[in-house]
């Protein structure tokens, strides 16, 4: 199984959505046995991220970027977030506040980047800088064009620095989506998601595949590689990134610390506190 190689962008590679599925073709056997692949996998992952947070020298950064509905939300739910919070943060990133938008566009992203021994979740991403912005028509080309090569400037800089960098875009087909729109109307508790803009961006999806395809195209490096995981299927989604994330932490291979402390005289202090309790009891 080599999802890596089945979904990966290679550098400089051309995309085009329209011809890639959204719905999955293997390994899976159906839905059980993805989610008996992402228990065992989730397990593997709480391990590795153990040691990583341990040996605290390398961190690892995960953006998710996806229409509306794809399940940034629920992959992070149910597969991402289920590593120890001590070391893992996420991150939802919003309309730009004031204070944000009076900084470079970069500020607000970099203070989220994952220090050493730590792992950062991005629910969308500084890409929404060259993918909003430029559908909705918010900055100039002249603005927006520049930022492709200020981006994997950064992302070069954070993998200097010792930070692994996984991005992975959520490939939803339109009538998916619209069915998970359906099901946000049926059920109350997820009427806080409803928004009657989303259907306006539904009509502009043809620019946004566009603009996905632009930053695929310009910013999935050896170092900082975009995947593109179908994900009409919930649980081949979840499977597919678990998969990536745990092969990418195994080469990572975070190494526990050396145990400096003498054992021997850490025993033997244990075993007398041990007597003397004895003892007493």
């Amino acid at each position: 199984m080599d999802l890596i190689k089945k979904h990966i962008v290679k550098p400089g590679e051309s995309v085009k959505l329209k011809s890639i599925a959204t719905e999955p073709d293997g390994p899976f056997d159906g839905k059980e046995d993805a989610r008996e692949y992402v228990a065992d996998t989730i397990t593997k992952m709480q391990h590795l991220q153990y040691r990583l947070f341990v040996e605290g020298k390398q961190s690892l950064l995960i953006i998710l970027q996806a229409p509306d509905a794809a399940g940034k939300d629920g992959l992070i739910r149910k597969t991402l977030g289920r590593m120890n919070p001590q070391g893992v943060r996420t991150y939802p990133f919003k309309v730009p506040t004031p204070i944000e938008l009076s900084h470079d566009f970069l500020w607000r992203t970099h203070q989220c980047t994952p220090a050493a021994g730590q792992i950062s979740i991005f629910n969308r991403s500084h890409y929404e800088d060259v993918l909003v912005v430029r559908v909705e028509d918010l900055v100039p080309k002249s603005i927006w064009s520049k930022r492709y090569e200020i981006i994997n400037q950064f992302e070069s800089l954070l993998c200097e620095r010792g930070t692994r960098i996984l991005k992975f875009y959520l490939h939803i087909s339109a009538r998916e989506q619209l069915e998970r729109f359906k099901e946000r109307l049926d059920y109350p508790e997820k009427h806080w998601k409803l928004n009657a803009g989303d259907y306006d961006v539904r009509d502009k999806m043809p620019k946004y595949h566009q603009a996905y395809e632009d930053v695929f195209e310009k910013c999935s490096t050896k170092r900082a590689p975009w995947f593109i995981i179908p994900a009409d299927k919930k649980w081949y989604r979840d499977a597919a990134v678990a998969h990536i994330v745990h092969e990418t932490m195994k080469e990572m291979d975070p190494q526990l610390p050396k145990v400096e402390a003498d054992l021997d005289e850490i025993r033997a202090l244990y075993e007398r506190e041990a007597a003397e309790m004895g003892q007493d009891s």
